[in-house]
Formats: C-alpha cells, sequence, structure tokens
C-alpha cells in the first residue's frame, strides 16, 4: 500500500501554492469577470471534450507548446481550470485529493464496477 500521508505532506504544500498562483493569472486574465459557478463547470468540460477531439484526430502534436501532444495541452488546461477554480471556491484540492486516495484505497477492484 502506498503512504498517501507521507505524499500529501510532500505535494499539498506546493500544490496548494501553485494553485494560488494559477488563480490569480486567471484573475488578471479577465478570466474572472463571471463568476458563474455553472460555466466555470462547463469550461472544464470543454477541456475534455477538446482532449476527446485530439485523440479522434490521431492526437496531433500541440500548436502552442512544443514537445507536447494535443491531447496533453488540454489535460493541462483542465488541471489550470480546476486549480483555478477550486482557490476561487476555497478548496486545497491538493489535501482533498490526498484524502480521497487513502479512501480508494479501501475500494475495490474498479468499486464493483465493470468500467
Amino acid at each position: 500500500m502506498r503512504d498517501w500521508n507521507d505524499i500529501g505532506g510532500k505535494l499539498v504544500p506546493y500544490l496548494q501554492f501553485f494553485q494560488g498562483m494559477v488563480h490569480d493569472w486567471a484573475y488578471e486574465k479577465g478570466f474572472w469577470e463571471s463568476n458563474n459557478d455553472g460555466e466555470k463547470l462547463a469550461l472544464m468540460h470543454s477541456e475534455i471534450s477538446e482532449g476527446l477531439e485530439a485523440l479522434r484526430c490521431n492526437n496531433p502534436p500541440s500548436d502552442h507548446l512544443e514537445d507536447a501532444t494535443l491531447l496533453e495541452e488540454e489535460l493541462a488546461d483542465l488541471v489550470i481550470r480546476v486549480l483555478d477554480y477550486a482557490e476561487y471556491k476555497g478548496i486545497n484540492i491538493a489535501e482533498v485529493m490526498v484524502r480521497k486516495m487513502l479512501f480508494n484505497e479501501s475500494r475495490t477492484r474498479k468499486h464493483g464496477k465493470l468500467f
């Protein structure tokens, strides 16, 4: 079994700091002129859809990032949006992720589901 508490002790402070930086940047760039929760969640969903579209198009190279695929870029956009929103909502997402992984360790394979 992994030591999620040890991992969390190393990850949480850095990711929490990064989360704050991402949110500050997003605010400065005008992404918080609207703070509609539904809109913010829909934008996260759009990054997933763009990642799917990348795969449907054989995952071409990113036009913006050297040595990255389009899927990698879209997944990065998703994480950026999640961190930004979590900071806005006052959620320490790194801490919650570690706690969720601790819980997941106790669950059965695929949580008893087919997929």
